[in-house]
């Protein structure tokens, strides 16, 4: 990993335009080949990023960083204040608990349980940031990253916005909608999902594992 701290002016060309004016940044360029701007604000989430595959140009006082569609972004450098390189190794990656990681296999196995004619593309799809649980096709053959968590909460509904934007960006893949599966959703992690387009989905763990319940229910 390669993080730059540099004052720097930031132009994106794609499908949409953005402007970043002057202002001291981050720039932090992953093995993967991404590249991101980041200020010293908005926690993780960047100012702009460009998803690998693509390449980064060097040259004095410009970086332009291109991707397979041909979108760049480009920046320009007007002082940079340190440049540092680090090897971090292969990660791990992000450990589930128990429960967590049962349920994301049993509804692997059982993508149906999202509706009628939908199947499984990929357990663990990674993106530039991580990777999403599920990645199902619907009944129109429609693209669809689910997101599985024990119990649903906003900060799992962030996790799925940051998939969702990047593999938006995807043509192979886009447009992409979103589920957020869990045993349990909170009321304000269900209006935020609502509110992005993403659908929520309670699951049942004990009906998926083939159980039933000996708890007798009056209705």
């Amino acid at each position: 990993m390669r993080l730059v701290i540099a004052k720097c002016s930031v132009d994106y060309v794609g499908r949409l335009s953005a402007h970043l004016p002057s202002a001291t940044r981050l720039l932090m360029v992953k093995a993967d080949g991404s590249v991101s701007i980041h200020a010293d604000d908005r926690a993780y989430k960047p100012l702009n990023w460009m998803s690998p595959p693509c390449k980064l140009q060097e040259s004095e006082g410009v970086w332009k960083v291109v991707n397979k569609a041909g979108e760049e972004l480009r920046i320009t450098l007007e002082e940079i204040f340190q440049d540092y390189s680090y090897e971090l190794g292969v990660d791990p990656g992000l450990v589930k608990d128990g429960v967590e990681a049962h349920l994301q296999e049993l509804l692997a196995a059982h993508p149906e349980t999202f509706g009628e004619g939908w199947t499984l593309v990929r357990r663990e799809y990674m993106t530039a940031i991580g990777p999403v649980d599920l990645l199902c096709k619907d009944a129109t053959n429609g693209s669809v990253a689910v997101e599985i968590k024990r119990r649903g909460e906003i900060d799992g509904v962030e996790q799925l916005t940051r998939y969702l934007e990047l593999m938006n960006r995807d043509p192979l893949l886009a447009p992409v909608t979103g589920i957020f599966a869990a045993q349990e959703i909170k009321p304000q992690a269900r209006v935020l999902a609502t509110d992005r387009g993403i659908r929520c989905v309670v699951v049942d763990y004990d009906k998926l594992r083939g159980m039933k319940r000996d708890e007798l229910t009056l209705f």
